[in-house]
């Protein structure tokens, strides 16, 4: 391999910056020797709802595409590349794509001209797509081909390196759960259903924030997470039907702080305790029950003071335990559920964004809350 690729590979696998800080060095690189990759982006696949969903980009001519999702299997020619697993080459974009979706009208708008497609995985799976494209026709040759093809290669083991171990994480606290046998309610499926809200709220409020789908994607990926201290709680407290006694809860609220203790270990145990982006994780499991007023705990956070992806979560959270049946309440309507974060928002108690991305996307929760129900009590 070229010394020029030996340069650039600690920077691209260091954890010194998020992914897309990595993809935007590594671009650079790229237009060293192959100027005409006028933007790099990866788009990672949901396969529990089919959906695709917009990821990283490094887009040095037009505008980025973000916050775009949509399903696979509406997508023939992606849908083959997945199934394939061959890349695809278009050279003259103009003439091939049509403007009958968002992406593609997009695409014709930005002026790319030819474009490079392949699949990535991680271990045989496929988890999604890079994208390589050009403002200039046929600029994707057999040789640019396989020059891009190795730098494709480092993308994608970076992206499944982590990716990897943040699900890794996922799936440890899930097996600790398992293990304590927790049975406060947050079922598999309302952790499913949740992790999906947030991420519906993260997307609607992105452009007031600035978030880019990478955050976006990092709140769904730890939003399940949010609980997992509850494992260091005494059943007899954490399934008590009536009301708290004062020290019991004392000792309810201190799964936060048991929490924080939790994924601080698994931090270490997998290495990731420098990455940028476990960030998000601890201010979720960390805030997720500070109020706006400072009224919450553990610390009696206020306002701006409270982390915008812990406000996030507080929100989807509660919508989910207000519409969801449970052994002592009827599962509340949309719009009964609406009106109490409304007053919760009146109260300064929970973020106004949040609630009304809420109420913007009834539509798009219901198909969640429906595709991930839970079993009778």
């Amino acid at each position: 391999m070229p010394s020029y690729h030996q340069n650039f590979i600690p920077h691209l696998f260091e954890n010194t910056g998020s992914l897309n800080e990595r993809l935007s060095y590594l671009h650079d690189r790229i237009l060293t020797t192959i100027p005409t990759v006028h933007r790099i982006a990866c788009a990672i696949y949901d396969a529990e709802q089919d959906q695709l969903k917009t990821f990283l980009n490094s887009t040095r001519q037009g505008n980025a595409i973000i916050g775009y999702d949509f399903k696979l299997s509406d997508s023939p020619s992606l849908l083959h590349i997945a199934k394939s697993g061959e890349p695809r080459v278009i050279t003259e974009i103009q003439k091939v794509i049509k403007s009958n979706t968002l992406h593609s009208a997009w695409l014709l708008q930005q002026g790319y001209r030819s474009s490079f497609t392949l699949p990535i995985y991680d271990n045989s799976t496929f988890i999604g797509f890079l994208f390589f494209d050009s403002m200039e026709s046929a600029a994707f040759t057999p040789v640019v081909q396989r020059d891009l093809g190795l730098y494709a290669s480092l993308i994608n083991m970076s992206i499944s390196s982590e990716l990897t171990a943040v699900r890794s994480i996922v799936a440890s606290a899930k097996l600790a759960r398992d293990f304590a046998n927790l049975r406060d309610f947050e079922t598999g499926n309302h952790l499913e259903r949740m992790a999906r809200y947030s991420r519906i709220i993260a997307k609607a409020i992105a452009p007031i924030h600035n978030l880019t789908d990478e955050f976006i994607e990092h709140i769904f990926l730890f939003a399940p997470l949010h609980d997992i201290g509850k494992i260091g709680i005494p059943d007899s407290i954490l399934l008590k039907p009536g009301k708290l006694e004062p020290e019991e809860r004392k000792k309810m609220e201190s799964h936060v702080i048991k929490g924080n203790k939790i994924v601080s270990k698994m931090l270490g145990d997998y290495a990731l305790q420098h990455l940028p982006d476990t960030e998000v994780m601890r201010n979720i499991v960390g805030c997720h029950h500070e109020f706006l007023d400072g009224s919450g705990y553990p610390n009696g956070l206020k306002g701006d003071a409270i982390p915008l992806a812990a406000r996030i979560v507080t929100v989807a959270d509660i919508y989910d335990a207000l519409t969801s049946k449970r052994p002592y309440k009827k599962a509340w309507t949309v719009r009964d559920a609406c009106g109490e974060l409304n007053r919760m928002v009146l109260a300064g108690k929970i973020d106004a964004d949040c609630v009304a991305a809420i109420e913007q996307n009834t539509q798009e929760l219901l198909i969640i809350g429906e595709s991930f129900q839970d079993n009778d009590f």
